[in-house]
C-alpha cells in the first residue's frame, strides 16, 4: 500500500466522512427523490446496482447529453463512466434519437421483421467481420443463447471461462476460481438464490494461463470457451502479446467453439478487439452500446456454425427453444442499431475518441510520477483503469491482491463531489466521442486536488 500521508487508512476514513457530507450538504433534492423511492423501489431504485455508487444515495439523473449529465441538484458532471459503457458513444447520439423518434411513430414491435432487417445484417457483417447474425435485449440473454447454441451443435456438457469473468446474469458463469488447490470451481458467494452448483458443468481457469486452458480442453467435452477478450469486470486486465492467437488455436485443435464477449471490448477500436486485432471468433457477442444506448444485443457467427445451428433447429421437436425473447429484434430497437452501426461504429467516430483516450491516460500517468505513487493506468482502447499497483495484473487472483476498496471509494465520491463520474466498479473511465478537452482536463485536475491534500 502507498505511503502518501493523504491514503493512509486513517486518513481514507477520516476524507470519506468529510466528502459523504459534503454530498449530502450539496445534494438534497437527490436524497430527498431517493428517499420517496424507497417508498416504492428497493433501495430506492429500480435496479438494485444504481446503489453500488459509493455516495450516501444516489444521484438522481435530469438530463443527460452528449458527455456530460445534470443531476436533480443542478450540479453537471463530466461523465467517464457512461452508463457503464451503455453510453459509450455519448448520451443520446444524434442520430440514435432521431431513428428512434422516426420509428416510433410507426411502431415499436410486431414479432415480424422491420424492412431494415436485411440492411442492418449487412451493417453488422460489414463492422465486425461475421456473416450471420440474431438479436437479444441484452448481452446477458445473448451469452445465454449463444452457450445454448453452443451446446447444442457441439453435444458437449462443459462451459470454460476465465477467472474474474462476468458476462451479465448467466448463471452457468457466475463462478469463481478457488479451493486449496487453486483450481476449484465454486459458486460465486455473492449471487443470490442460487440452488445449483454449476461446478459440474463450468470449467474455470485463469486468464493468461495457455497450460491451464490447454488442460481443460484436452478432454474434447468443452462446447465453448466464452471469455471478453480483456478482462473488464474484475479491473481491466488485458492478454499477454500472443495469448489470443494460442488460444484461438487450442480451441480449433480441440473442438471447442470460441465465443467472444465484447461488450465491453468494443472500446479497442471500431469493430471491436477481435477485428482490431485479427482474430477469428466463431461466435461474437455485443450488448449496452452496439446500438448507442437502447437495450439491444446481438450475436454473429460463421457459416459454418450457421449451418450446424440450423440442423440442429431442425432436428429437435417443435416447441420452446429457449433462446429468444419476444421484443427481441423489434422494430424499434432494429431502427436504432441500424442509426448506430451507419453513424458511430465509423472509423471517423473512433479515431478523435482514441486519441482523447491517450492524452487522458497520459495525464494520468504524468500525476502517478509527479506524486512518485506506485500505481499504473491500463489502457484499451478508449477504456482505462487506474490500479493502485505498479505492474498490470495478469490475472484476476492478482487484481484481487492489489485491491484497495477504501481509496476506490473515496477516489469516486471525492470526485464525485467536483463534478467528475467514475464507473462505480473499481475506477475505470470511458472516453466518447463527445468527450472534450475540458472534461479530460476536469478529471485531471480533480486528481491533482485528491494526492494534493
Amino acid at each position: 500500500m502507498t505511503t502518501h500521508p493523504a491514503l493512509t487508512p486513517s486518513a481514507l476514513a477520516s476524507r470519506f466522512a468529510t466528502e459523504t457530507q459534503r454530498f449530502t450538504a450539496i445534494h438534497p433534492r437527490s436524497i430527498a427523490l431517493a428517499t420517496q423511492a424507497a417508498q416504492h423501489f428497493l433501495f430506492g431504485v429500480p435496479l438494485h446496482w444504481m446503489r453500488d455508487w459509493p455516495s450516501p444515495a444516489s444521484l438522481c439523473v435530469q438530463h443527460a447529453q452528449g458527455a456530460q449529465l445534470t443531476c436533480a441538484d443542478g450540479h453537471v458532471y463530466s461523465d467517464f463512466c457512461l452508463g457503464d459503457t451503455g453510453a459509450m458513444f455519448g448520451h443520446s447520439p444524434a442520430p440514435v434519437a432521431q431513428a428512434i423518434a422516426q420509428q416510433a411513430a410507426r411502431g415499436l414491435t410486431s414479432m415480424l421483421p422491420s424492412v431494415q432487417t436485411a440492411e442492418v445484417g449487412a451493417l453488422l457483417a460489414a463492422t465486425f467481420g461475421l456473416p450471420q447474425w440474431q438479436m437479444a435485449l441484452t448481452a446477458s440473454d445473448a451469452n445465454r443463447f449463444v452457450l445454448r447454441w453452443a451446446r447444442a451443435v457441439t453435444q458437449r456438457p462443459q462451459l470454460l471461462v476465465f477467472d474474474g469473468c462476468y458476462h451479465g446474469a448467466v448463471d452457468d458463469t457466475l463462478v469463481d476460481l478457488q479451493g486449496q488447490d487453486g483450481k476449484t470451481t465454486v459458486p460465486r458467494p455473492s449471487v443470490l438464490g442460487n440452488v445449483h452448483n454449476h461446478a459440474a458443468f463450468t470449467r474455470i481457469v485463469p486468464f493468461n494461463d495457455l497450460a491451464a486452458l490447454e488442460a481443460a480442453l484436452a478432454d474434447r467435452q468443452v462446447a465453448c470457451l466464452l471469455a471478453e477478450p480483456a478482462l473488464t469486470n474484475c479491473g481491466l486486465v488485458l492478454p499477454d502479446p500472443g495469448f489470443w492467437q494460442a488460444a484461438q488455436a487450442l480451441c480449433q485443435r480441440y473442438g471447442t467453439l470460441l465465443a467472444l464477449d465484447e461488450t465491453h471490448t468494443l472500446s479497442t477500436g471500431c469493430g471491436g478487439y477481435a477485428k482490431v486485432h485479427g482474430l477469428a471468433p466463431d461466435l461474437l457477442v455485443i450488448g449496452k452500446a452496439v446500438a448507442g444506448g437502447l437495450p439491444c444485443a446481438v450475436y454473429g457467427f460463421t457459416d459454418a456454425l450457421a449451418q450446424r445451428m440450423r440442423d440442429a433447429k431442425q432436428a429437435a421437436p417443435e416447441g420452446h427453444s429457449g433462446i429468444g425473447t419476444t421484443l427481441a429484434g423489434n422494430a424499434l430497437t432494429l431502427a436504432a442499431l441500424h442509426a448506430a452501426l451507419t453513424h458511430l461504429h465509423t472509423p471517423a467516430t473512433y479515431a478523435p475518441m482514441l486519441a482523447l483516450a491517450d492524452t487522458l491516460a497520459a495525464g494520468l500517468r504524468a500525476q502517478i510520477a509527479a506524486h512518485g505513487l506506485g500505481w499504473t493506468v491500463t489502457q484499451l482502447g478508449a477504456r482505462m483503469e487506474l490500479q493502485f499497483t505498479a505492474q498490470p495484473p495478469r490475472n484476476a487472483a492478482e487484481v484481487h491482491a492489489t485491491s484497495q476498496p477504501a481509496l476506490d471509494a473515496l477516489l469516486h465520491l471525492f470526485l464525485l463531489n467536483r463534478g467528475v463520474l467514475l464507473t462505480p466498479f473499481h475506477t475505470m473511465l470511458l472516453v466518447s466521442p463527445a468527450t472534450t478537452q475540458a472534461n479530460v482536463q476536469q478529471m485531471l485536475d480533480g486528481l491533482a486536488a485528491f494526492l494534493t491534500l
